[in-house]
């Protein structure tokens, strides 16, 4: 066995918190017209505040370990819609077109998609415990 292979859910979980903040700053920028913004998006504009909806949303989901893989999914198809809606109009490619950011968010998402959450989760604690507290007999069943 490899000495990474040990390190590999805690380099995942690391790498999905770090993805899911950069996507929720860049949802926050739009929608609060913060961290750089001129101001921001008009409320329910399409495609922009809803796709910063789904960055800002998708990004917290992500980064807290939370219906991970159905938000890193959904995440995912949002930035392709993205990168073929509004990039492609300027080019192929992502280094002519200005979308390398769609692209690469496209696939880290995906790939969370299919690794999963890795360590720390807050899902995988959320589930262990209800799972935990189904399965231990009540203390005070029979007690009146």
């Amino acid at each position: 066995m490899h000495r990474l292979n040990d390190a590999r859910d805690h380099a995942l979980g690391l790498f999905r918190i770090v993805l899911g903040f950069l996507f929720a700053c860049h949802g926050a920028k739009t929608i609060f017209g913060i961290l750089g913004a001129k101001a921001p998006a008009a409320f329910g504009t399409w495609p922009g505040w809803w796709a910063a909806l789904i960055q800002l949303v998708g990004g917290v989901l992500v980064l807290l370990g939370v219906g991970t893989r159905i938000a890193a999914l959904i995440s995912s198809g949002s930035m392709a819609f993205a990168y073929f809606t509004v990039h492609v109009e300027n080019g192929l490619w992502p280094i002519n077109n200005g979308g390398e950011a769609a692209a690469m968010f496209c696939w880290t998402f995906l790939l969370i998609a299919v690794a999963g959450p890795g360590r720390f989760a807050l899902g995988t604690v959320l589930t262990a415990r209800s799972q935990g507290q189904r399965s231990q007999p009540s203390t005070t069943a029979g007690q009146h």
